[in-house]
C-alpha cells in the first residue's frame, strides 16, 4: 500500500501554516519539490561540522573530498552512467550554457544544431546562443498541430550530415508529455551530431539510464526531486575529452575540469541523503540501484493515479481548458490549464495569486516553455501548472476543484483576459 501519510512526515513544510493559520498544498512540484527532513539535516551537518574546501589534509578537507566522492557515486546511480562522467554544477541551465560553449568549438559556419519546440527554453537559448555566435544554422522539431507533442515526421530533413548537435527534452516541463526520444537519438546517431537532453523534469518521474540512451549530454536538478539547489550532467567520453573552459592552473583531470569554481559540498552531502530518502520508499533490497528503481516504479503507479483523478475531474468541468495529452499514459503528472468563462480565458495570475492567498502554491506562466506558449497562443497570458509528486494526496486534488467551482462561480468577467 502506498501510505502517504508516512512520506509527508519526512516533510516539516506540511505542518507550516501561514499568518492566517492555513496549512500549505503544494501543486508547485515541477518548479522544485519541499525536502525531506533527513535532507535538510544533512546539509545542515555538512556545514556547520565539516565546512571546507577539497584539498585539505585537515579532517574537514578529508571529510569534504569523502562527500564530493560518494555524491558523484551516488550521482552516477541516479544518471545511469560512470561516477567519473558527472559533472557538478550550480544548476542544469548553467551547466547547458557551459557546455554549449565546449561544443561549440567544434562548430564553423555552414553546420547546423537542431533544438526542440517543447522544451525549457534552457536547453534551447544555451546552445541556440553559442551557434549565432559561431555562425551556424538554427533548426527546430516542431510541435505538432495540437500542440501536445513533437512531430518527427521531418526529422529525416532536419538531421542531416552538417547537424553538429541535436538538443531535446524527455518530458515536457509544462503539458507533461514524455518525448519519443529513441528516433531522434538514432537519428542524430547516424550523422556523428552530438545529442544533449534535459532530464530535469523526466527524471522526477522515472528512473532514467543515459548510458543506455546513447546521448552525449544529459542533465537533471537535484532540487526537482527533494534535494538542495545542485545541477549535474552526464557527460559522454567524446565529450570529456573536448577542451574545457576553465581557470587556468585548475585541473585538468576530468570530470574536474568542467567544474567551474568552487562546487555546493552542503548540495552534494543533501543529494547522497536525497537518494538514501528516495531509497527508502522502496519495500525491499540490499542493493541502492535496485531500491531507487523499486521506488520509482511506486511512486509512477501513485502518480498514475492522481492524473487519472485530476483529468477525470477536469473533463467534468467544461471551464477548464487542458493543453497537452489527456490521458495519463506516457506523460509525467504536469498539466498546464486555463479557465473559461464565457468563451473568454480568465487571468491565470491572478487564478494562481487568488490560490496563494489560501496557501496553495499553483503558479501560472509560461515556465520558459516559450515555444509551446507561443503555438497555443498564450503568449501574453501563459496558463496555470499544477504539478504532483510523490507526496501529493488525493485529497489535495480535490481541494483544488472544490476551490476552482468556487472561483469559477463567483469571478467576474472583468477578469476576463
Amino acid at each position: 500500500m502506498y501510505d502517504t501519510h508516512r512520506i509527508r512526515q519526512h516533510f516539516l513544510a506540511f505542518d507550516c501554516p501561514d499568518d492566517s493559520g492555513q496549512l500549505p498544498i503544494f501543486f508547485d512540484g515541477p518548479g522544485g519539490s519541499q525536502v525531506p527532513k533527513m535532507v535538510t539535516d544533512a546539509m545542515s551537518d555538512y556545514l556547520g561540522k565539516h565546512h571546507s574546501n577539497m584539498g585539505g589534509f585537515a579532517h574537514a578537507g578529508r571529510y569534504t573530498t569523502a562527500i564530493n566522492t560518494k555524491a558523484r557515486e551516488m550521482a552516477g546511480l541516479w544518471l545511469g552512467c560512470e561516477a567519473e562522467q558527472v559533472v557538478f554544477g550550480l544548476n542544469a541551465t548553467s551547466l547547458m550554457f557551459q557546455f554549449s560553449r565546449v561544443l561549440a568549438q567544434t562548430w564553423q559556419v555552414g553546420d547546423n544544431i537542431v533544438v526542440s519546440q517543447i522544451d525549457h527554453f534552457s536547453n534551447v537559448s544555451s546552445w541556440q546562443t553559442a551557434a549565432q555566435d559561431k555562425g551556424v544554422e538554427v533548426r527546430h522539431i516542431p510541435l505538432n498541430a495540437c500542440g501536445d507533442a513533437l512531430d518527427l515526421s521531418c526529422l529525416e530533413q532536419l538531421v542531416d550530415e552538417r547537424t553538429r548537435l541535436v538538443a531535446v527534452s524527455l518530458a515536457s516541463n509544462v503539458l507533461g508529455t514524455r518525448t519519443d526520444i529513441k528516433p531522434i537519438i538514432e537519428r542524430a546517431n547516424s550523422v556523428n551530431a552530438h545529442v544533449a537532453i534535459d532530464a530535469v523534469h523526466a527524471i522526477v518521474h522515472e528512473k532514467i539510464d543515459a548510458t543506455q540512451l546513447n546521448c552525449d549530454l544529459l542533465f537533471a536538478s537535484s532540487y526537482k526531486l527533494g534535494g538542495a539547489h545542485l545541477g549535474m550532467a552526464y557527460a559522454s567520453k567524446r565529450v570529456l575529452e573536448l577542451p574545457a573552459y576553465k581557470v587556468e592552473p585548475a585541473t585538468q583531470v576530468r570530470p574536474f575540469a568542467f567544474e567551474q569554481g568552487t562546487q555546493s559540498f552542503e548540495g552534494q552531502a543533501a543529494f547522497i541523503a536525497l537518494m538514501e530518502y528516495w531509497a527508502s520508499l522502496a519495500d525491499e533490497g540490499d542493493c541502492l540501484t535496485t531500491r531507487l528503481a523499486q521506488a520509482y516504479d511506486k511512486v509512477q503507479n501513485h502518480e498514475r493515479s492522481l492524473s487519472e483523478m485530476f483529468l477525470s475531474d477536469a473533463n467534468a468541468r467544461d471551464y477548464i481548458k487542458l493543453y497537452g495529452k489527456n490521458d495519463s499514459t506516457n506523460r509525467t503528472p504536469t498539466f498546464a490549464f486555463n479557465l473559461v468563462k464565457d468563451q473568454q480565458i480568465l487571468s491565470p495570475t491572478k487564478i494562481s495569486q487568488w490560490l496563494g492567498e489560501k496557501n496553495i502554491a499553483l503558479p501560472s506562466g509560461n515556465f520558459y516553455a516559450l515555444d509551446v506558449v507561443r503555438h497555443l497562443g498564450l503568449l501574453e497570458c501563459g496558463f496555470l501548472r499544477v504539478g504532483f509528486l510523490h507526496y501529493t494526496n488525493e485529497h489535495e486534488i480535490k481541494r483544488l476543484f472544490e476551490l476552482l467551482d468556487e472561483y469559477i462561480m463567483q469571478v467576474e468577467c472583468a477578469d476576463a483576459l
